[in-house]
């Protein structure tokens, strides 16, 4: 008897050592991010370039993964399904990890399905309007807009899109009157903005710097607690007493539920270093995109963060009846 117990409790102790070594060698192969949107677009260039210093420092691939469609809600179902061993994550942003859960018919939650690992890169949208717009602020912006009822129209990315949400917070938060005419990506919105067929876009600052910059549409303001590094001549909307006007376009990153701390751990502490590096942050100041501060580079910091931006646009969403396209 004593013999059977002596080797069942050597069996146990293997068993763990086992398991400790497995969690000690993590990661033992390569490791996939899931994109959930197509690949050359702001989030495939992200994870591509944080990809490179990943490799690095865990000595194995990093695969980036493009599942896109139904915005970005296919991509991250890809990554809630997957296994919860640290091999398959989940980069993502406000469409895709805020938005898209209350705009399409998802089959997880956001929040409880999902462990948070890093905060990453921001860029704010801002206000950008044609030439000879009748107003050169925000202020003046939105008093003419509302003694103007319906005359100013305004053109977002289609459907769902972050200068839709946008226009939408803008007419709910001041009362202004205006036509959103949604198009079929940015290209064809920034033709008609250019040739002064529309108004306005709240749009995503980097993807219309180059306009502004060559003086052919203006900036009216920034909707961020602070000014954008690229333009900083360019005042936020809480300079010009509109307060709380904030839409950054931030991106995260996630493993599924249940992935082990220790693995959380060795991820985020991978990720903080790689946001250190000089060289990424240029990459990344080259596409208009800054890291949070390291403050604000937790598992924490991310959740709390995510918690609070599906809080303040799900209800404004969900009373707009905004439907995914």
């Amino acid at each position: 008897m004593r013999m059977a117990t002596l080797r069942a409790v050597i069996f146990l102790v293997a068993l763990g050592n086992v398991g400790l070594a497995s969690a000690q060698v993590y990661p033992s192969h390569s490791i996939t991010i899931v994109v959930p949107f197509p690949a050359g677009g702001a989030t495939d260039t992200l994870a591509r370039i944080l990809a490179e210093p990943l490799r690095i420092s865990f000595g194995q691939p990093v695969v980036i993964e493009n599942v896109s469609g139904a915005g970005g809600s296919i991509g991250v179902a890809r990554v809630a399904r997957a296994p919860a061993d640290g091999y398959t994550l989940s980069i993502g942003q406000w469409t895709s990890h805020v938005g898209s859960g209350a705009m399409y018919p998802v089959s997880y939650d956001l929040l409880t399905d999902f462990e948070p690992v890093a905060l990453l890169a921001t860029a704010p949208q801002w206000m950008i309007v044609r030439k000879g717009f009748p107003a050169s602020n925000l202020k003046d912006m939105i008093a003419w807009l509302k003694a103007n009822p319906d005359k100013a129209s305004a053109a977002t990315y289609g459907v769902g899109s972050g200068p839709h949400i946008c226009e939408t917070y803008l007419q709910n938060a001041t009362g202004a009157r205006f036509q959103i005419i949604a198009y079929r990506g940015g290209a064809a919105a920034m033709q008609d903005l250019l040739a002064g067929r529309v108004d306005f876009i709240c749009d995503l600052s980097p993807n219309s710097l180059a306009q502004v910059r060559a003086g052919q549409i203006a900036a009216l303001a920034v909707m961020s607690k602070s000014r954008w590094f690229a333009a900083p001549d360019v005042p936020t909307a809480d300079e010009q007493g509109i307060p709380g006007f904030y839409l950054p376009f931030w991106h995260g990153l996630w493993a599924p539920k249940g992935t082990p701390n220790a693995i959380i751990a060795t991820l985020n502490r991978a990720v903080v270093k790689a946001l250190a590096d000089p060289t990424l942050q240029q990459r990344f100041a080259d596409l208009g995109q800054e890291s949070f501060p390291r403050d604000q580079q937790t598992p924490e910091a991310l959740g709390a963060y995510q918690k609070a931006e599906i809080e303040k646009w799900w209800p404004i969403i969900k009373a707009a009846n905004i439907k995914g396209e």
